[in-house]
C-alpha cells in the first residue's frame, strides 16, 4: 500500500513507521526534503499502535498506552502534539493498590498526594517537588544523549542526588511506612531492571515528576491517534508511506541520500552486511537486550472492581503490592525466573475514554515482566494478581488476548526476545546508546542514521531519537543547521 506521492528517487528514506521513524520523517519533510517511509506491517504504528485484539469494537493499545512524555517531549512540544490530538489527563496519574483495601495514590496535585501518604507524605514531597517544579529541565536532561554538559546544571544535580538515593540500598532511608516507597517503586519498575538500580530510579523519578507536573495523558481513541497525527503531517508535506514492505538490506536504499533506520542494532548489522565497519560492528554486537514483557488485554463487561475507590480513578495502576514485593518480582525476572506474584502494569483507558469499547463495556490493558525469550503465557498470573486487589475481577472478563514475549517479538522485531526497550536501559547502556558519543544517531556508514529507541535517549513514546537523528542528518548531509518549524 502506498500513501502520498508516487515512486521515484527520494532525499531520504525511513525504515519503520513507529513514533521515532515518523518523527524523523516529519522533521526531514518539514525541512523541504522528499521522504519515503517503509513499514513491514500493513499499518503504521509500531510502539503506538491501537488494534481490536479481543472482540470487535474493543480498542486495545498494542504496546504503549499512557503517555507521560506527550506534553514533556521536546519533539512533541515542537510538533504541537496537544493541539493535534485530543488527550484526557486523569486527576490520578497512577495508583498502587495495597492489601486490606489500602492504596498509595499519585494525584496530579503533589500536595494532595502528600496529604494521602501519612507519615511519609512530607518526605515524598521533598523528594519530588524540586523535580516537579522543573519538570521541563528533567525532560531536557533525560531527553537526549547524556554525553553533554547539562543546560540546567542545578536541576541536573538535584536529579542526580535523588537518583543516587533511590537507586541504591539507601532508598528506604527517608521513609517509615510502606505507601510512599511502593508508589516510587511502581514507577521505577517500568524499566524491567533490578530494583533498586540507578537507571531504574532515574526513569522512575522523571516519570513521577511528569505525573505531578502535567499528568500522564491518555489519547482519545488510542495511541494510534499520535501516529495518525504524524502521518497526516508527513503527507501534508509531500512524504509517503509504503506499508507491507520489509527492508532487509541497505542495498535496497541506495537510491536515497539519507537512510533513517528505526531498527535495533542487531537488525542494522544484518542490513549492513559487509558495509559495516568492523569497529562499529563490534560496538553494536555488544549491545545487551534486557528483560521482556508478556502482554494481556482484557475485554470487560464492567470497570475493574478495585477494592480501593481511588484506584478506580487512576489512569495507570501498578499492581504488585509493597516495594519489597515488587523488587522481589523484578529481581526474579532479572535472574531468569517467572515470579509467582508478578508486577503488573495496568491501564484502564475506557474509564476515561468511552470510545475504547461498546456502550457499558470496558477494556483493560496490562503487561507483566518475564525473562527474555519467555514462551510462558502469563494470563492466569496477571488475572490472579489483579483479583488480589480487585475481588470479583474474574467475573467481569468477557474475552482475553494474551501474548508471550516470543509473540511480542513476532509482532514487532524491534522488541528482541520481548524487550520493549529495544536494548536494556541500564546505566551503562543509557550512556552508551548504542555508543558513547555526543551524536550517537550517526553511524560510520555514509548517510545512515539510527532513529530508534535503541539510540539515545532510549525507550518511550517521545519521538526524540528520530528527531535527534533527523536533525543530525540535516546538519551533516544537507548543511541545514536550523531545526525546521514543526508547529501545526
Amino acid at each position: 500500500m502506498v500513501l502520498g506521492s508516487g515512486h521515484g528517487r527520494r532525499d531520504a528514506v525511513v525504515v519503520g513507521a513507529g513514533p521515532n521513524g515518523l518523527a524523523a520523517a516529519v522533521t526531514l519533510a518539514r525541512a523541504g526534503l522528499s521522504v519515503r517511509v517503509y513499514e513491514r506491517a500493513s499499518r503504521a504504528g509500531g510502539g503506538a499502535a491501537t488494534r481490536e485484539l479481543t472482540l470487535p469494537g474493543y480498542l486495545h493499545d498494542v504496546c504503549s498506552a499512557v503517555h507521560p512524555l506527550a506534553f514533556e517531549s521536546a519533539f512533541f512540544r515542537a510538533f504541537g502534539l496537544r493541539d493535534r490530538v485530543r488527550f484526557i489527563t486523569p486527576d490520578v496519574s497512577f495508583a498502587q493498590p495495597l492489601d486490606g483495601g489500602r492504596a498509595a495514590v499519585a494525584f496530579r496535585d503533589l500536595a494532595r498526594t502528600r496529604d494521602g501518604l501519612g507519615l511519609d507524605g512530607k518526605a515524598y514531597e521533598r523528594l519530588l517537588r524540586p523535580l516537579v517544579e522543573h519538570a521541563s529541565h528533567v525532560a531536557d536532561l533525560t531527553g537526549s544523549t547524556l554525553v553533554r554538559v547539562p543546560r540546567h546544571p542545578v536541576s541536573a544535580l538535584r536529579f542526580a542526588v535523588r537518583v543516587a538515593e533511590q537507586g541504591t540500598p539507601a532508598w528506604n532511608a527517608r521513609f517509615r511506612e510502606d505507601a510512599a516507597p511502593a508508589l516510587l517503586t511502581g514507577v521505577a519498575a517500568h524499566t524491567i531492571l533490578t530494583q533498586p538500580s540507578l537507571a531504574g530510579a532515574g526513569a522512575g523519578l522523571a516519570l513521577g515528576a511528569y505525573a505531578h507536573a502535567q499528568g500522564w495523558p491518555i489519547p482519545v481513541g488510542g495511541s494510534q491517534a499520535i501516529i495518525d497525527a504524524m502521518l497526516e503531517d508527513l503527507r501534508a508535506h509531500g512524504g509517503e508511506l509504503i506499508t507491507d514492505h520489509e527492508v532487509t538490506s541497505l542495498n535496497e536504499l541506495d537510491d536515497a541520500r539519507v537512510a533513517m533506520l528505526d531498527v535495533t542494532p542487531r537488525a542494522l548489522l544484518r542490513m549492513a552486511g559487509e558495509r559495516m565497519p568492523a569497529r562499529f560492528g563490534r560496538r553494536l554486537r555488544a549491545v545487551r537486550y534486557g528483560g521482556a514483557v508478556a502482554k494481556v488485554d482484557f475485554a470487560l463487561n464492567a470497570p475493574v472492581p478495585w477494592a480501593n475507590a481511588d484506584v478506580r480513578r487512576a489512569g495507570t495502576i501498578h499492581v504488585g503490592g509493597t516495594r519489597a514485593e515488587m523488587a522481589a518480582a523484578e529481581n526474579d525476572v532479572n535472574r531468569g525466573r517467572h515470579p509467582e506474584h508478578p508486577y503488573v502494569l495496568a491501564a484502564q483507558q475506557s474509564v476515561f475514554d468511552p470510545s475504547r469499547a461498546p456502550a457499558g463495556a470496558h477494556t483493560l490493558w496490562t503487561y507483566t515482566h518475564v525473562p527474555a525469550g519467555s514462551a510462558a503465557d502469563r494470563e492466569d498470573a496477571v488475572t490472579a494478581q489483579i483479583e488480589r486487589f480487585a475481588p470479583g475481577f474474574r467475573d467481569t472478563i468477557v474475552a482475553v488476548s494474551s501474548r508471550t514475549a516470543v509473540e511480542v517479538e513476532a509482532h514487532n522485531p524491534n522488541y528482541v526476545a520481548g524487550d520493549i526497550a529495544a536494548g536494556s536501559p541500564d546505566l551503562r547502556q543509557i550512556l552508551r546508546r548504542p555508543t558513547l558519543s555526543p551524536d550517537p544517531w550517526r553511524t560510520p556508514i555514509p548517510g545512515v542514521y539510527l532513529a530508534t529507541a535503541s539510540a539515545a535517549p532510549g525507550p518511550g513514546v517521545h519521538g526524540l531519537a528520530g528527531w535527534h537523528a533527523a536533525r543530525s542528518a540535516l546538519r551533516h548531509e544537507f548543511g541545514i543547521r536550523d531545526s525546521p518549524d514543526l508547529s501545526p
